[in-house]
């Protein structure tokens, strides 16, 4: 007995030193010559030839189909630009990078050498399937294609000196990329004693002795994101040296020195996603099953069974590896879950997803459900349709929801609730006392804004990270592609949500549960949240920095799913830090299980931009996101309904057409033109019917019948419930209803199926050659479903008026099939008079349009409110209603202000003309904070704009202040007026043109806001009294005076992508830069737009910044592409380069013989001498984030 304990005891020990132990050299990837690998040609910065794949490989959500190798320890799908374009800079990189080991590596004078090849091994295949297998498990991948490359006794680039001699710092890795037809994995291996150097230091290091870290991950690069490109998504494994010191003694495989993570997706991918088996070291299996794995690996296996307490596994406690996350169990997040209620998965990985029938549906004739009984159960604004087993609740054309609950079409939403629970921060716990939460959806564009007020300062930074509180919103009312619907159409007012988030590397874990509780009184979303459990610490002033990503939203009754995200935490002590956090969510509902569903089982969620802060000043908490919901994989839709890019009114819908035309029509209960819209109210203008004992109360965009004192509703009708409203049987009687209501007339159904009355409902039928549930009809004759099938005449020509079967909207056509403009209509509304010539009228003002909206040829509409417009057609201050005698004050926008209606027979309200208040925002209007006396910089930063005071040509951080706070803006192009000493800005997110006095408490001012998509660069014109700017999305140039009148195109042809535009006053030249990846150029014109000219079309890449050199009357431009800033005169001679190694320049100024420019990747402000050609002086914001525009303020015009 006690040799068995000995031999017991001696086998643990053996498993305790082997998992320690780092993969052996011999054990990696067979490698070299001998196992037909090419080699990398020795060198500092070598590519290889091109490895042409058989077989395309995603890498994140795109498809590749060749790869390089390069000496500096990355694979890439592109090939490389000149190292010092990245091997210094830290992610994300500019193209696609899979780096095992990334820094200046150098294979000269025979340090060592770079092996690599393509693969189709059976043995090599099983391998990596293997490994796959025991780090994922349940997923299917069986590799067809593996890329192994491998870096043996590579050395550090060292400057060659007398003194030094060839370096004895060697390092060996090897990076494996194996892939099928739908899904990509990385191993990085690294042996042991394999990493002897763990940085490198930077070529040019501005006299700063430094030695920067390798980078180890995964860089997506740069993709199309709101206007040019920008970076795409990244996954850093190691954040210092300690962690890169850490690679070979521990891994996420079980096997130490090995590392496996799932790159990408041939349909949906959001971010890389690391293996977890056995946390950072091996266990052994389970007793009796060491021969269970059919395949035979071709090195030493580990171990799994959870360790013996009395032998804890060794590891290094210095190292904290952010890319080990502990997937959930269902078990987590489920046990809420019960029959009869839908449930919504969200997922982000390559999780099996399960179909299973979700109901067994038991019932008689007796206890059938019908709308006969439960008509009251769905919304006003819905039809009831009983099916064969029970009845369903569908909204009526104009509205949106599941039919229990419906909204107006187009019309911007809010919710409201309380957030309570206790957060642990750090090991400080704070508590949550039902803090209000105020969300604001624009549904038109998908953007959700939410506010938690009264958070204390502790827990306020540390949720910043925490955006899946506000998500939820961003997905209920996300901007819908075609084919899709967004979360509200499926779930309504009622559902609980549970989300778990764990962060790493940490391993915090708060539970996050949002229930809905129905639509208020105002027709506003109530949802209560409640927080519980950990959270990081985030150093109070930094900021939070979260990437656009991609999720998929699959219907299934059970399972869990999950996805990783990374964020960046910028702060004054610690400098930029990279976490991730996984999320775990489902969601559950009431789902009407009688009817045919609608829609594709599995949706896809983008959310293109998000912004996190916490304002200490008042205690709230912001989320700010946009989201489009789409099927996954669908094509991105150019048409600017889907893109975002119209300029409809937030309370109107958006109706693309074809190609690049749309129409705007305003959201049910509102009208104007759909640039303009206002709020009808259907009570005072009778639309609004309520039955007896009730009355109307109006709400935004739609009203409310509220039933008298002493009644209640039933069956949408007021009933005072007393003995005599009972039968016999006690069965309350709906007499208000007693006469049935033929729903038919209101054309509920499909325009292909036919409407059936019944008591108390209707049916609808989908007619012959389609199929659906007469809600939505398809046709069944084999064309595409939602195809658009033309109408022909007699003689094969068009039809004047063609409607399409399967959306149900109608328009004029010409004889060549092309849309009459403004001829649209909506479905179930009366189509257009074809035969109506087309006429030109003069612009009509939003008060005529409301005007004639009520009337008719024949006169007034019976006691319709008519609002009364003056001379200019602009809304009288004080308005009547001429049937009811009510009278009431009014703004420019004709809408009512609060507390000012009188009742007739009563004196009128004193109204005074006034403009329109603000428009809602969820946060406060800014006011200018100047900055000191002289001169300073001005640069625009996302949501604020910056004063930088110069003291000569140094610029004082110590005096940088925040001149103006712009919540939720995307400040871009950003110039000054030095006569009014005002500042001018572009915001992309208001899509304006805004200004501002630097004065003390100076509010901004509003200059242009329609006809913008885009605005990037600004120019002010001092002499002229004039700006110009360009709009990157139509790719057109403007110009207007600096009160925003005299509007007009300049160029709108022969540009792709501009962005920087100057103009020289003296001599009235204006200059801009169209970076065209095909052509990029710079061209010139007169301020009146003569003279156009190209100006440099050649050795350019990205030429983002421009400005002008008024000491030598140059033109300059700092190129993100060639990495060069350079000078040429108005002419095009004279051309010189002033630098030719920046990093990412966005925007620049020149004063006083110095360049400024913003750069992308120092996320800062670098000053360069033009007489020098050095750098004098940089500037980092405390609050790290990329800056946009430069400009500068001067005392006087210079």
């Amino acid at each position: 007995m006690a040799m068995g304990k000995l031999m017991i005891f001696l086998l643990q020990l053996s498993w305790t030193v082997h998992l320690v132990t780092a993969i052996q050299r011999k054990y990696i990837f067979p490698y070299g010559t001998l196992s037909g690998d090419l080699t990398l040609q020795e060198g500092d910065d070598e590519t290889s030839k091109v490895l042409a794949l058989k077989r395309p490989l995603y890498f994140y959500e795109s498809q590749f189909n060749e790869l390089y190798v390069a000496t500096n320890g990355i694979i890439s799908a592109q090939d490389l630009p000149m190292e010092k374009q990245y091997v210094d800079d830290g992610f994300p990189t500019d193209f696609p990078v899979i780096a095992p080991f990334l820094a200046d590596i150098d294979t000269s004078q025979g340090n060592g050498a770079i092996y690599y090849r393509v693969t189709e091994s059976p043995t090599l295949l099983n391998r990596v399937a293997q490994e796959v297998h025991r780090g994922f498990p349940g997923g299917h991948f069986t590799p067809t294609h593996a890329v192994i490359a491998t870096w043996e006794n590579v050395a550090a680039y060292e400057e060659v000196t007398r003194a030094t001699g060839p370096s004895d710092r060697l390092n060996t890795f090897q990076a494996v990329v194996a892939y099928d037809e739908n899904d990509s994995y990385a191993l990085f291996l690294y042996p042991e004693d394999g990493l002897h150097f763990f940085g490198t230091r930077p070529k040019e290091s501005y006299n700063v002795e430094i030695e920067l870290p390798a980078r180890v991950g995964f860089s997506r690069g740069e993709v199309s994101f709101i206007f040019s490109r920008m970076e795409g998504p990244y996954y850093s494994v190691t954040s210092n040296e300690q962690s890169l010191k850490n690679l070979y003694q521990v891994g996420n495989t079980g096997v130490p020195g090995v590392w496996l993570f799932h790159i990408g997706n041939r349909y949906s991918f959001e971010n890389v996603v690391p293996a977890s088996v056995g946390g950072a070291l091996a266990t052994p299996p389970p007793r009796g099953q060491e021969g269970d794995d059919s395949t035979t690996a071709e090195y030493p296996e580990t171990f799994e069974e959870e360790p013996d307490e009395d032998y804890p596994p060794i590891a290094d406690p210095d190292f904290l590896s952010p890319t080990i996350p502990e997937f959930l169990q269902p078990s987590h997040l489920d046990h809420d879950a019960f029959p009869g209620q839908a449930r919504l998965q969200p997922y982000g990985g390559d999780l099996p997803l399960t179909s299973d029938p979700q109901y067994l549906i038991q019932y008689s004739t007796e206890t059938k459900e019908t709308c006969a009984r439960f008509q009251q159960q769905c919304s006003q604004n819905a039809d009831c349709t009983d099916y064969s087993s029970g009845f369903c609740c569908h909204c009526r054309s104009g509205f949106y929801g599941n039919g229990r609950h419906c909204l107006p079409d187009g019309a911007p939403h809010r919710v409201n609730g309380k957030v309570s629970g206790t957060v642990i921060v750090g090991s400080t716990p704070v508590d949550l006392n039902s803090v209000d939460l105020h969300a604001y959806i624009v549904v038109s564009d998908g953007r959700a804004y939410t506010a938690i007020s009264e958070v204390p300062e502790p827990v306020g930074w540390a949720l910043m990270p925490v955006a899946p509180i506000g998500e939820l919103f961003g997905w209920l009312f996300a901007l819908e592609l075609p084919n899709s619907q967004a979360g509200f159409k499926i779930t309504g007012a009622e559902f609980t949500r549970h989300a778990e988030v764990t962060f790493y590397p940490g391993n915090q874990r708060l539970s996050i549960v949002q229930t809905a509780q129905g639509l208020d009184s105002e027709n506003h979303l109530s949802v209560d949240t409640r927080l519980h459990g950990d959270v990081p610490f985030i150093a109070p002033g930094a900021t939070v920095q979260m990437e656009p990503y991609k999720e998929t939203y699959q219907y299934y009754p059970s399972g869990a799913s999950t996805s990783v995200r990374e964020f960046t935490v910028v702060s004054a002590e610690r400098g930029s830090e990279t976490f991730t956090f996984q999320l775990h969510q489902n969601i559950t509902y009431h789902d009407c299980r009688y009817g045919l569903r609608a829609g594709p089982e599995t949706l896809q969620l983008t959310t293109e931009r998000v912004f996190v802060m916490y304002v200490k000043d008042e205690n709230i908490l912001r989320y700010a996101i946009t989201n489009k919901i789409s099927p996954v994989g669908e094509p991105v839709q150019v048409n600017p309904c889907y893109s975002g890019t119209h300029d409809c009114d937030t309370t109107a819908q958006c109706l693309p057409g074809e190609g690049q035309q749309y129409q705007c029509q305003c959201a049910t209960g509102y009208m104007g033109d759909g640039r303009n819209c206002y709020d009808v109210d259907e009570c005072v203008e009778g639309i609004g019917l309520c039955g007896a004992n009730a009355h109307c109360v109006n709400l935004p965009g739609s009203h409310r019948c509220q039933c008298q004192s002493g009644y209640d509703r039933l069956s949408g009708c007021c009933f005072q419930f007393t003995i005599a409203a009972c039968n016999p049987l006690n069965i309350k009687l709906y007499a208000c209803c007693a006469t049935d209501l033929d729903e038919c007339r209101s054309q509920p159904c499909h325009p292909q199926a036919t409407c059936s009355n019944t008591l108390g409902s209707f049916q609808c039928q989908c007619q012959y050659d389609f199929q659906g549930d007469g809600f939505q009809c398809v046709p069944s004759n084999g064309l595409a479903p939602g195809a658009f099938v033309p109408q022909c005449d007699e003689q094969g020509q068009y039809r004047a008026l063609q409607c399409h079967g399967s959306t149900g909207h109608c328009w004029c056509v010409d004889s060549r099939g092309q849309e009459r403009a403004g001829t649209r209509t909506l479905p179930r509304t009366p189509p257009t008079n074809c035969d109506r010539p087309d006429h030109t009228e003069r612009p009509k003002t939003q008060c005529e349009h409301h005007r004639d909206s009520t009337t008719s040829p024949e006169g007034n509409v019976d006691g319709a409110f008519v609002p009364q417009c003056d001379e200019q057609g602009q809304y009288r201050a004080l308005q009547c209603h001429g049937a009811t005698g009510h009278c009431w004050c009014v703004d420019s926008r004709g809408q009512e202000r609060a507390g000012t209606r009188k009742p007739p027979g009563t004196s009128q309200p004193n109204c005074v003309p006034t403009v329109a208040p603000p428009t809602m925002h969820p946060l406060p209007r800014p006011d200018v904070t100047p900055p000191p006396s002289g001169t300073s910089l001005l640069y625009a930063q996302g949501q604020q704009i910056g004063a930088l005071p110069l003291n000569g040509t140094l610029m004082d951080s110590e005096r940088s202040s925040t001149l103006l706070a712009l919540h939720g803006s995307i400040v871009v192009g950003i110039d000054y007026d030095c006569r009014e000493k005002k500042v001018y800005w572009t915001d992309l997110a208001g899509r304006t043109i805004n200004r501002a006095r630097l004065e003390p408490g100076a509010e901004p001012e509003t200059l242009i806001n329609t006809g913008l998509t885009s605005p990037e660069g600004l120019a002010v014109d001092v002499v002229r009294r004039a700006m110009f700017w360009v709009d990157s999305t139509p790719d057109k140039i403007e110009r207007a005076n600096l009160d925003g009148s005299g509007r007009q195109t300049l160029f709108d042809t022969d540009m792709v992508n501009p962005r920087a535009i100057i103009v020289d006053s003296s001599t009235g030249t204006l200059y801009w830069t169209d970076w065209n990846r095909e052509a990029p150029k710079i061209e010139r014109s007169s301020v009146d737009g003569h003279s156009r000219k190209v100006l440099v079309k050649d050795g350019i890449g990205l030429p983002n910044a421009l400005t002008f050199d008024t000491a030598t009357r140059q033109v300059c431009w700092a190129d993100a592409g060639t990495k060069r800033l350079e000078c040429i005169a108005s002419d095009g001679t004279g051309r010189r380069v002033i630098h030719s190694n920046l990093n990412y320049p966005f925007s620049m100024v020149f004063y006083a013989n110095h360049f400024y420019f913003t750069d992308w990747r120092r996320d800062g402000v670098i000053a360069l001498s033009r007489d020098s050609s050095q750098f004098t002086d940089e500037y980092l914001p405390d609050q790290r984030s990329h800056l946009y525009g430069v400009t500068i303020a001067t005392t006087h015009c210079l």
